[in-house]
């Protein structure tokens, strides 16, 4: 996979591609980079129809600028464990940060989920998530709340009793509930809908089609996403007579399921 920073020409076919309404990722194999690349150039330059090359080059620059100034100070106060090469994983940082954005977060919002994922611990304070961003403490407290009300992180206290914004397995489960369950009102007022208008009238078979639709697709929602999380949560755990049998994050025995 190609490495190395977009040069000023690179930025400049990008340009050219989103102006032919090129998709990223066939900008990205004309470039022969990775789409993530494209798409985070573009969103944090302007979005696809406020992307400017030269700008975008301009900023980049200024950005690495600000960087290496503080490279000394993050070095000391955020060691990188496993070997890990320190810029690298700023950069993926950022390539995360921009999924999520693309996904509908907003920025802050993004940044702050992106950093606690990128931790071996899944969790953080607030005081270590503002220093790793450079950013106020309110704007922490504000951004947790958000991602919490969509159940993306929780909170939790440590030995310390300090609060400390925690991302694990459980929260997309949770998540995809909760998306699931999000539906439903609108599952409920678009049936009652049938009854005002007129069952077999065009407006309440389109309210009927829809309530259908979304019924549906939440049912097989919540289905998968309770089997992907007790997929998730078993592991293989060796007994004493040296076979392994599954078992869940509790304790207890799984029970198999047939497979076809």
């Amino acid at each position: 996979m190609p490495g190395g920073r977009l040069t000023q020409q690179e930025r400049q076919q990008i340009a050219l591609g989103l102006a032919d309404n090129l998709a990223y990722a066939e900008i990205a194999r004309r470039l022969d980079r990775p789409t993530s690349t494209i798409t985070r150039e573009v969103t944090r330059n302007g979005g696809p129809t406020g992307y400017r090359a030269d700008l975008a080059h301009r900023a980049t620059q200024q950005r690495t600028h600000r960087r290496r100034q503080a490279v000394p100070g993050d070095a000391q106060a955020l060691p990188q464990g496993y070997g890990r090469d320190a810029e690298a994983v700023r950069d993926y940082q950022e390539t995360l940060t921009t999924v999520f954005m693309t996904s509908g977060l907003p920025k802050m919002m993004a940044r702050v989920l992106g950093c606690l994922y990128t931790t071996d611990t899944g969790s953080l304070t607030a005081s270590e998530l503002a220093q790793r961003l450079t950013v106020s403490p309110a704007s922490i407290s504000k951004a947790i709340t958000f991602l919490e009300s969509l159940d993306l992180v929780r909170r939790e206290r440590d030995e310390r009793r300090r609060e400390r914004y925690v991302v694990d397995d459980d929260l997309w489960y949770q998540s995809m509930i909760r998306s699931a369950r999000a539906n439903d009102q609108f599952i409920e007022t678009a049936r009652q809908g049938v009854g005002i208008l007129g069952r077999g009238t065009p407006a309440a078979t389109r309210l009927e089609n829809a309530a259908r639709f979304l019924d549906f697709v939440s049912e097989g929602l919540i289905r998968a996403a309770e089997q992907g999380r007790e997929v998730l949560y078993t592991r293989a755990e060796t007994t004493s007579d040296g076979t392994g049998k599954p078992k869940r994050d509790d304790g207890q025995t799984a029970v198999p399921t047939a497979t076809a």
